[in-house]
């Protein structure tokens, strides 16, 4: 069976334009995956917004699995400081060891294997630089063997292989590297508490 699992990043698109791709793959559940579901620079993925968008347009379901009270959490910002390294990153390889993370993983996987068209979404259009493919989309790819698609537009999908390959400059896989690097946020945030803008990432 090939793989179901996909991921979008809204950006600067109208819910039009984020409606015509996930149609142009038959995607059947969205589900956000942005701690905060807010965005003051697209504000029509508001969460009430898409979400209500989505159910008077459409028949795909939305849902939210970012809720940092929820046991099912694979949202991009650590549950709590022990997940900074040294320099005030985001340890994704940290932060994926959470049992709630797990739960998420596994949730996914029973989506897949049940055959249903699930997309994760979060605001950055380029997946190289979000927590999709840096934390979701590797442990999948290292635990499951799910190779996720990331959709770019209507007409063009890149795997999480594509990624990785791309995050490490083409030097993953080789025959020296052969496990799967580890990764951590594009931003360096060493005070979460502090944080007075958009997390995106």
């Amino acid at each position: 069976m090939g793989t179901t699992i996909y991921s979008i990043g809204h950006g600067r698109k109208t819910f039009e334009e984020l409606l015509k791709e996930l149609n142009s793959y038959r995607i059947s559940y969205l589900i956000d995956v942005r701690t905060v579901p807010y965005s003051k620079w697209s504000p029509q993925f508001n969460q009430e917004i898409i979400k209500s968008e989505l159910k008077s347009k459409t028949n795909i379901k939305y849902d939210w699995w970012a809720d940092r009270e929820s046991d099912t959490y694979i949202g991009g910002r650590p549950l709590d400081n022990s997940c900074f390294d040294d320099e005030g990153y985001f340890d994704y390889y940290k932060m994926a060891k959470y049992p709630s993370f797990q739960k998420g993983l596994e949730r996914l996987v029973m989506a897949q294997e049940n055959g249903f068209k699930v997309a994760l979404m979060c605001s950055e259009s380029d997946p190289s630089e979000c927590h999709r493919s840096k934390l979701i989309g590797r442990e999948l790819y290292v635990q499951y063997k799910i190779n996720m698609l990331h959709i770019i537009d209507s007409h063009k999908i890149i795997t999480e292989e594509d990624v990785i390959s791309k995050l490490t400059k083409g030097r993953w896989p080789d025959m020296f590297h052969s496990a799967m690097p580890t990764f951590k946020s594009r931003k360096q945030y060493r005070k979460v508490e502090h944080l007075e803008y958009e997390y995106n990432d």
